[in-house]
């Protein structure tokens, strides 16, 4: 059962949170706007799209990347204040061990953190495609870096299809090629002058095609006046790749299209791993810098408050860099993926529990 400490704690510590939530929310908004807003009058975005689509959107976005951080220094901020006016030593008089101290604190880690689970998995990626998309639509149309001429996709590991143009805007191409392979031998090839998207799941209508079966040394063509109707794995969104394209997709919605890749012959899903990985780890990152702060801030300092803050600050800066440090090296496949993004929790819950193994004695 929770005592009269308990409750005052974490009241506290969800009071401080949620007022460092606020307060960067403002800041982010003030800062985005004020870099934006000639952006915005030129594109003509309404006032009502900023306040519905945009700005809630972008601040859920940026918190979700910084709830550690806002976790670290609420902790930090308001442990040091009851270890100034003496708080944290009377309850220690009490009798309470370090490890009964930290209950409250860790009840108030699961809320957050079971509240920022469902929102890295589900709620922020379903916002992130509102506030994305009014970007890419009106403020960076320019960012897709899908190409449209000379392009070669593989639908499979051992088939691949040539547009010599896409359309985008129609969903059309010209000089459309498909081949399919054998043993690294060519097989059978169908060309048309034209192809056009019908619909899901991945219906295209090829126009005046052509079909040539290889067999050695040997060739069948096959011409066709009439449009032919076929399916294969590709959709229109496989033309379009946008630098955050990741951060707009679910979950579910990542696994899938990870799986897609690969079994295309796709292996480049660095990126798109690396975000699903990251979405469960921050979880365990609220842990390890909830306890980090609780370690720090608990002993009373001659440096009070401001000496915690600024070094909460510093360790909170230092932890993400070394997880934009530890991505990039594990992108770049040099360490394993899911290791580069269980790196920082890993050397930050080592130092946690070497300074809550030092405050004991």
């Amino acid at each position: 059962m929770l005592k009269l400490a308990d409750r005052y704690i974490i009241r506290k510590f969800l009071q401080t949170f949620l007022f460092i939530v606020l307060l960067f929310s403002l800041i982010v908004a003030v800062v985005d706007f004020s870099s934006k807003v000639s952006d915005f009058t030129e594109a003509s975005i309404s006032a009502d799209q900023l306040l519905r689509q945009y700005y809630p959107n972008f601040i859920g976005f940026i918190n979700g990347l910084l709830w550690p951080l806002y976790t670290l220094i609420a902790v930090i901020y308001f442990t040091s204040r009851l270890s100034a006016n003496n708080e944290i030593l009377a309850i220690f008089n009490m009798g309470v061990s370090l490890h009964r101290l930290l209950l409250p604190y860790l009840l108030c880690a699961t809320l957050i953190a079971a509240f920022g689970l469902a929102a890295n998995h589900y709620l922020i990626p379903n916002g992130n495609k509102k506030w994305l998309t009014l970007q890419y639509t009106y403020l960076t149309p320019d960012e897709d870096e899908g190409k449209t001429q000379n392009v070669h996709l593989f639908i499979a590991p051992d088939s691949k299809v040539y547009f010599r143009q896409y359309n985008k805007r129609d969903s059309t191409g010209t000089h459309f090629r498909l081949e399919e392979y054998q043993n690294q031998e060519l097989v059978r090839l169908i060309k048309a002058r034209n192809i056009e998207w019908i619909g899901p799941p991945d219906r295209w209508r090829l126009h005046h095609p052509e079909t040539h079966l290889l067999r050695g040394l040997h060739q069948e063509v096959e011409h066709s006046g009439l449009p032919l109707d076929t399916s294969f794995n590709l959709v229109p969104d496989d033309f379009v790749d946008y630098k955050d394209q990741h951060f707009m997709f679910t979950t579910p919605e990542l696994k899938r299209y990870i799986d897609r890749q690969k079994a295309r012959g796709i292996n480049n899903t660095a990126k798109y791993e690396a975000e699903r990985y990251r979405r469960t780890a921050d979880a365990f990152t609220i842990y390890v810098l909830t306890l980090l702060g609780m370690v720090i801030a608990g002993r009373k300092s001659r440096g009070g408050t401001g000496w915690h803050m600024a070094l909460g600050l510093g360790l909170g800066a230092i932890f993400l860099f070394l997880s934009r440090f530890a991505i990039v090296f594990a992108s770049g496949q040099i360490i394993p993926l899911v290791l580069g993004i269980w790196m920082p929790n890993l050397i930050f819950g080592g130092i946690t529990l070497y300074l809550m193994l030092k405050a004991q004695q």
